[in-house]
């Protein structure tokens, strides 16, 4: 059965970190593309970060850049988003999304919740 199980949100201060985790079960999770999303209240989803199948390429939304990283280990099926200096309007749900190119083939995570407040 495929699914993406994301971990890792919370409750943190702004300025503060967390590390998010996804890991896939039921495909080849290194012939995806990986990237994570979010939505706020009230907001579209939005790309924040997208990460190549051998992780030699990323990309990141122009609000995260130098902030957040995304990573992703290949032999544990996992890709990772570290979010460093979190601001308020980072908070959201943030979900983890699966892309295989060419072929149509994409998944969603259930989401996991971050909340950046004092």
């Amino acid at each position: 059965q495929v699914q993406l199980v994301e971990s890792g949100g919370g409750l943190v201060q702004p300025g503060g970190s967390l590390r998010l985790a996804c890991t896939a079960f039921g495909f080849t999770f290194r012939m995806y593309i990986m990237s994570w999303y979010r939505q706020a209240p009230g907001k579209e989803r939005e790309l924040v970060a997208t990460i190549t199948e051998g992780g030699g390429t990323t990309n990141y939304a122009d609000s995260v850049k130098g902030r957040f990283t995304i990573s992703r280990d290949n032999t544990k099926n996992t890709v990772y988003l570290q979010m460093n200096s979190l601001k308020p309007e980072d908070t959201a749900v943030y979900y983890c999304y699966a892309q295989r190119p060419w072929t149509g083939r994409n998944y969603w995570g259930q989401g996991t919740e971050v909340t950046v407040s004092s």
